[in-house]
């Protein structure tokens, strides 16, 4: 881990933009709570260059939309311009809370972060469903498909992920404010029933629903109901921390996409955890951006942009990252604690690609003419994909060289 801001020269020990002979106290006004989030700004690592877009924003910088069964805040392409791939949610939900039924013209992927919800779902063939989930549970609802999430007995916070940018939580078609928009005669009509029936809706869907209060649901089984076409030929929930982990010397991943999670078709995700000091390894992804969530823990990354440009940035719990479509880019644990994070896809496959790997399987002499490197390292490079790197890299042998 390297020292990023110079904090000496300061009574205080408040950090300054200083490195080593470099750069000079501030002044002027300043924001020292944001400047210790985001040292890597305050004073770039000299390997920054160049200019990229900003690729950070935070969902407590978020406008938080609360109603009586809990809140909501996003962050989209509005928030984080170049996050043009997805858009997140932040939800809470009181225990019994509703976010009312609804659907949307995006898919809905969701990773659950604390609590217990019940969802339920159904499609266009009259199939429906109804599951409870915990923490590290995921559903996808694909686009068009109505659903609705409801808190529990201890309710429930979880983080929404939607395959399109410009998605707006906000803008979302919600069963109330289609009543209140339709005629009471057409609705009676619809229905078989008299307009009189239709007398107490709600009128104020703004204040009054999207998400709102009710009692705390009974056993699932109460819930349940039969449906003549049947239930849902795929489920629409998946248990993410059931899986055996890839286990690297630094830490642990979990990837999730449609080879198992099949109804997931448009997002891909991994969960990955890094050890203190470790570092998700230099790689890319050569399908589509990366949308990042920091669920636990400190890191900062450094995003190659090509022609000599690079940026680093710093993350905590509850920040947002990206990364854009193929540019090079590490996660190191810059914290004391394992670092847990997110790393999204618009995709129906997980993939990246190693710079490691694709280094020891490249002909050895055609990477040693590249960058001037000596035999013991080429030997040390790997053919597996470790994903995250310990802290502390083996010594080399450089008079006796590993075989290849």
């Amino acid at each position: 881990m390297t020292e990023t801001v110079q904090q000496r020269g300061s009574s205080n020990g408040d950090p300054q933009p200083i490195r080593g002979n470099l750069g000079a106290p501030i002044l002027g006004p300043r924001n020292i709570p944001l400047e210790r989030e985001n040292p890597a700004l305050l004073a770039s690592p000299p390997t920054d260059s160049g200019t990229i877009p900003n690729l950070k924003f935070s969902f407590s910088a978020a406008r938080n939309r609360l109603l009586t069964g809990g809140w909501a805040r996003e962050v989209t392409v509005r928030e984080l311009p170049v996050a043009k791939e997805l858009a997140g949610v932040n939800m809470r939900l009181k225990p019994g809370g509703i976010r009312e039924l609804h659907w949307h013209k995006e898919a809905e992927w969701a990773f659950m972060l604390a609590g217990r919800a019940r969802v339920t779902a159904v499609d266009q063939d009259g199939r429906n469903f109804v599951a409870d989930v915990g923490v590290g549970d995921l559903w996808n609802f694909p686009a068009g498909i109505p659903h609705s999430i409801q808190g529990l007995e201890e309710g429930c916070e979880f983080l929404l992920v939607f395959d399109d940018g410009n998605f707006s939580e906000n803008e979302t078609f919600l069963i109330t404010d289609w009543f209140v928009h339709t005629p009471r005669d057409v609705l009676a009509k619809n229905f078989g029933v008299p307009e009189a029936a239709f007398a107490n809706i709600p009128i104020d869907v703004e204040h009054e629903r999207y998400i709102f209060s009710a009692p705390v649901p009974g056993p699932i089984a109460s819930d349940e109901v039969v449906s003549p076409a049947g239930k849902v030929p795929r489920a629409f929930v998946h248990h993410l921390l059931a899986q055996d982990p890839v286990v690297g010397p630094g830490g642990t991943a979990r990837t999730v996409d449609s080879s198992n999670f099949p109804v997931a078709t448009t997002i891909a995700a991994a969960c990955v955890e890094v050890e203190p000091g470790a570092l998700r390894e230099l790689h890319w992804h050569p399908n589509t951006d990366e949308w990042q969530y920091f669920i636990a823990g400190q890191a900062r990354m450094t995003v190659f942009a090509s022609s000599g440009k690079a940026r680093t940035f710093d993350y905590q719990a509850g920040d947002v990252g990206y990364v854009p479509f193929a540019m090079g880019h590490f996660v190191e644990n810059t914290g004391d604690e394992t670092l847990r994070f997110l790393e999204m896809f618009r995709s129906d496959r997980f993939a990246d690609v190693s710079l490691n790997q694709w280094m020891a399987l490249t002909p050895p002499e055609l990477v040693q003419v590249h960058l001037n490197l000596d035999d013991a390292t080429i030997a040390a490079l790997r053919k597996d994909k470790q994903v995250v790197v310990s802290s502390q890299p083996p010594e080399v042998d450089r008079q006796q060289p590993q075989a290849r």
